[in-house]
């Protein structure tokens, strides 16, 4: 392939549509249709364009054909702490959401999920070229408190944002209410509840479920004992319930910490669910392939990333107004091994 380019038009720098044309062998039109991603060109032709592309440097003006089309092919995305598994299952499910509709996912991580910190991450997104905004989760962030551009296409992972942007959230409540029942069918006088940090949402809704799940029941309420979603922490916690005789069943807030708790108890001598059953949150891979493999409640992140981008497409494609949209996604428990009848109580 030559690369001699074509002089652009008005002091342009760089190589142009016309460049890669005619490097490649093909017209314009045909480079415009590869450079969208269009479907109507043969393999062998895309390749031919692409190594010219590749060849002369030349990138896509995708300003330009926003312009032309009406959208950038790209949607932002905050998060807070990636690390914790509702958090990365849910942007992996909307990144691969976002893929199958043929856009790009641009990623903020921001440091705290407080207003002002969400606020200026959608700032600094609506200054990249973004068709719309998914925020998963705004924690302490409030409707009243979260400024966002005007007119831009949001949905929130977050069902406290109903009212002031379209939501998606997982049903937790069911979620708790059903696995602390499972406890309680099973013979259990109560059950104790490993619960997630106070500053996160998900967390106080799965502790006050349970709260007013065994109220509601007629059961002694245990004080719950605090975790911070990791593994680590489910152990250490767990180190402590080891030595109360009264605990039978405990609800973990998620499985990370159900883990750690299932290696305290085995420590301490204790048998899962012999002398104490387990039920997680989530529904990770890695639940059934603990020893033994672990009751959870599982929620259908990939479901939950689809409805994101649904409810979001709505509005950039169809200019739809959502603004009152709540979706909430089942939760289901699935009954593995780490739950049973209690046995007489421990001395």
């Amino acid at each position: 392939m030559s690369s001699d380019l074509v002089p652009s038009p008005r002091g342009r720098t760089g190589p142009s549509i016309a460049d890669v044309a005619r490097v490649a062998g093909v017209s314009a039109q045909t480079v415009s249709r590869v450079s969208t991603g269009a479907d109507n060109v043969r393999p062998e032709t895309r390749e031919r364009v692409l190594a010219a592309m590749d060849e002369l440097g030349y990138s896509p003006n995708h300003a330009a054909r926003a312009l032309r089309n009406g959208s950038f092919g790209t949607i932002g995305l905050i998060a807070h702490r990636l690390a914790r598994t509702g958090e990365s299952r849910t942007v992996e499910a909307v990144v691969e959401a976002a893929r199958a509709e043929g856009y790009t996912v641009t990623l903020v991580d921001v440091q705290s999920p407080s207003s002002d910190d969400v606020t200026a991450a959608a700032a600094r997104l609506s200054h990249q070229s973004i068709d719309g905004l998914v925020i998963i989760r705004a924690e302490t962030a409030t409707p009243a408190g979260l400024v966002l551009p005007p007119r831009m296409p949001v949905v929130v992972s977050d069902s406290r944002f109903v009212g002031h942007h379209p939501a998606v959230a997982a049903d937790q409540v069911t979620g708790t209410h059903v696995a602390v029942q499972h406890l309680l069918d099973l013979g259990h006088r109560t059950v104790h509840h490993l619960g997630g940090p106070v500053d996160s949402a998900p967390a106080e809704i799965r502790v006050d479920t349970w709260r007013e799940h065994l109220v509601g029941a007629g059961r002694p309420v245990p004080e719950p004992v605090r975790g911070d979603w990791s593994a680590r922490s489910g152990y250490e916690q767990g180190r402590r319930l080891a030595q109360d005789p009264d605990v039978t069943a405990v609800l973990c807030a998620n499985d990370e910490m159900a883990a750690g708790l299932v290696r305290a108890l085995y420590e301490a001598g204790l048998r899962v669910p012999d002398d104490i059953s387990v039920v997680g949150f989530d529904d990770i891979p890695l639940t059934e392939f603990l020893w033994p493999p672990l009751t959870t409640v599982q929620q259908d992140f990939h479901l939950i990333g689809q409805q994101l981008m649904d409810l979001l497409l709505r509005q950039v494609r169809g200019r739809e107004t959502l603004t009152d949209t709540r979706i909430v996604v089942p939760t289901r428990l699935v009954v593995r091994a780490s739950t049973g009848a209690p046995r007489a109580p421990r001395a």
